[in-house]
C-alpha cells in the first residue's frame, strides 16, 4: 500500500546503505517499517549501519533477486547516487511501487518550516551562509541534507527551521516536497553521467517550486535565463536577484540592495567576487524569508568567511596568489572563478562528468597560462590549444611547480579542476587539501590576509 502524505510505509525496499540511504532506514526503523536493505558494493561502513538496524544486507542482487525483493514493497527508497539506469527503476515502474527519496521522506515526517537551496553552483554555501542569517537572527537553525548531515537526521533536532541542500538526485525524487522557500541559484551543465541530458537535469531541479503554493518564497536567480524562464511559471512569491540588472535583489550604488532597502556594502563584506555577491543575496532573501531579521542578515554577511576550497587563500610569494578552488567539479564553477579574476594560471582537470569542457575557453582572457592534469588533461589542453601556453602534469606536485614556473608577480595561481576529483583523489578536499600540500612545500608561509585580484561587480 501507498502510505500517503504523513503515514509510514509498512514494507521499504532501501537501494544504497550510504549516508543518505543509512539515515532513511533508520528513520523507517524507527517509525515501524519493515525495511529491504540493498547494496550493489557495500563498505565496512553500510555492512556496520545494516548491523545497527538488524538488517540483512543484500549485496549485489541480480534482476531476478531484486524483483524477488520489490515484492511486497510500498516504496522503494533509492540514495542519491544510484544511477538511473539500475534496475530496480525499471522494476518499480512495472509493478506499480513509487520511488521516493530521503528527502521526500523527511519532508513528509516534519513539521519544521524548511528552506530548500538546489543549483548547479554554490548550493553549500549558500545553505550555510542562510543558516548563519538566522542563528543571527536568534532563530534556531540547522543545515541539512546534501550538506553532510541527512535530511531525515536533520528534521529530528529541535529547531525552528531546518536548512537544506538538495541535489538534482535527491529533488528527482520528490513527489510533494513543498519547502517554505525554495531557492534555485543557476544551472549549467553537470551530472550528465548520471542525468541522461540536460533536459532531465533541469527538470530534477524545477522540482524545488513544483509542489510550492502561493504562500510560499521561491528565490530565483534574475541572471540565470534557464531559472528566470522557471520562475515565470513557479507557483510561489517570486523574489528575483541579479548582480547585474534590476531586480527586487540587486547591486547599486556600492551595495546590496533588497526589499527591505539597503542591506550592507559591498565594501564591508569578507570577498565580493561577482558570484558571492549573488551568493549573498540569494541567502538574504531565504533567510528573511524564512524569519531572519535584516540586522541578522547583515551581521553574517560581515562576519561570514567563505567555506573551505572555493577560492581558498593557501599563499602568498614573491606577488603571487595562491588559491584552492577543488570544490569546482564543473566547468561553470571554474569559469565563475576566473571570472573574477584578472591574471591566472590555471590549474584544470581531473575526471569529466560527461561535460563540455570546451566552455571553459570562454574565460581564456582572464588566463596567462593552464596546467592540465588527471584523466581529462588531454580535454583540457585541447581546450586552451593555440589560445595560451599549456603545460600537461601527471601529479599535484608536477602542476604546482609548473604553475609557478609559468606565473608572473600580480597573478593567481587557481586549482579550479572543472572536474571531478575520483580519478586521483577520494575527494574535492582531499585534491584541495593536497594542492595546499604542494603549495606550502613550494613557496612556504601563508598569507590569509590578501585577497585574489577582483575585476569590478556590476554596479
Amino acid at each position: 500500500m501507498d502510505a500517503g502524505r504523513w503515514g509510514v510505509p509498512e514494507t521499504a525496499l532501501v537501494v544504497g546503505m550510504g549516508a543518505s540511504g543509512a539515515a532513511a532506514a533508520r528513520h523507517l526503523h524507527d517509525r515501524g517499517a519493515r525495511i529491504v536493505a540493498v547494496d550493489d558494493a557495500p563498505g565496512d561502513e553500510a555492512r556496520a549501519a545494516a548491523a545497527r538496524l538488524g538488517l540483512e544486507l543484500v549485496e549485489a542482487p541480480d534482476v531476478a533477486r531484486l524483483a524477488d525483493l520489490l515484492v511486497g514493497a510500498d516504496v522503494v527508497v533509492p540514495s542519491p547516487g544510484v544511477p538511473l539506469a539500475h534496475p530496480v527503476f525499471g522494476l518499480a515502474a512495472e509493478h506499480g511501487v513509487p520511488v521516493r527519496g530521503e528527502v521526500e521522506l523527511a519532508f513528509r515526517w516534519t513539521h519544521h518550516p524548511v528552506v530548500a537551496v538546489t543549483g548547479t553552483n554554490g548550493k553549500t554555501t549558500v545553505t550555510a551562509l542562510t543558516t548563519e542569517m538566522l542563528t543571527a537572527s536568534g532563530v534556531r537553525a540547522i543545515a541539512g541534507g546534501n550538506i553532510g548531515l541527512p535530511l531525515s537526521e536533520a528534521v529530528r533536532r529541535d529547531v525552528d527551521v531546518v536548512v537544506a541542500e538538495v541535489s538534482s538526485f535527491q529533488l528527482r525524487w520528490t513527489d510533494t516536497f513543498c519547502p517554505q522557500v525554495g531557492v534555485w541559484l543557476n544551472v549549467a551543465e553537470d551530472h550528465l553521467d548520471w542525468h541522461p541530458g540536460m533536459d532531465d537535469y533541469v527538470a530534477a531541479k524545477s522540482r524545488i517550486w513544483a509542489h510550492q503554493g502561493s504562500d510560499n518564497l521561491a528565490v530565483a536567480n534574475a541572471d540565470d535565463p534557464v531559472v528566470a524562464a522557471a520562475a515565470r511559471s513557479a507557483p510561489g512569491r517570486v523574489e528575483a536577484f541579479s548582480v547585474v540588472g534590476e531586480a527586487h535583489w540587486r547591486v547599486a550604488r556600492g551595495a546590496l540592495w533588497g526589499p527591505p532597502g539597503r542591506i550592507v556594502d559591498v565594501s564591508e563584506l569578507p570577498r565580493a567576487l561577482p558570484h558571492d555577491l549573488a551568493n549573498a543575496m540569494a541567502a538574504a532573501a531565504a533567510a528573511l524569508g524564512a524569519g531572519a531579521t535584516v540586522e541578522g542578515v547583515r551581521a553574517a554577511l560581515r562576519g561570514f568567511p567563505g567555506l573551505p576550497h572555493r577560492l581558498t587563500l593557501v599563499a602568498h610569494e614573491d606577488g603571487i596568489g595562491w588559491y584552492d578552488d577543488s570544490k569546482a567539479t564543473n566547468p561553470h564553477a571554474t569559469l565563475a572563478a576566473l571570472y573574477g579574476l584578472s591574471s591566472v594560471v590555471l590549474i584544470a582537470g581531473g575526471r569529466n562528468k560527461g561535460l563540455h569542457l570546451g566552455v571553459l575557453r570562454q574565460g581564456s582572457h582572464h588566463l596567462r597560462a593552464v596546467v592540465a592534469m588527471g584523466e581529462a588533461a588531454p580535454e583540457v589542453a585541447s581546450v586552451f590549444d593555440g589560445v595560451c601556453p599549456v603545460t600537461t602534469v601527471s601529479s599535484m606536485d608536477e602542476a604546482v611547480a609548473a604553475a609557478r614556473a609559468g606565473a608572473m608577480p600580480g597573478d593567481t595561481v587557481l586549482l579550479s579542476p572543472g572536474c571531478a576529483s575520483f580519478d586521483q583523489y577520494p575527494s574535492y578536499a582531499a585534491r584541495g587539501d593536497d594542492f595546499a600540500r604542494a603549495v606550502i612545500t613550494l613557496v612556504g608561509l601563508r598569507a590569509p590576509a590578501v585577497e585574489p585580484s577582483q575585476e569590478e561587480p556590476g554596479a
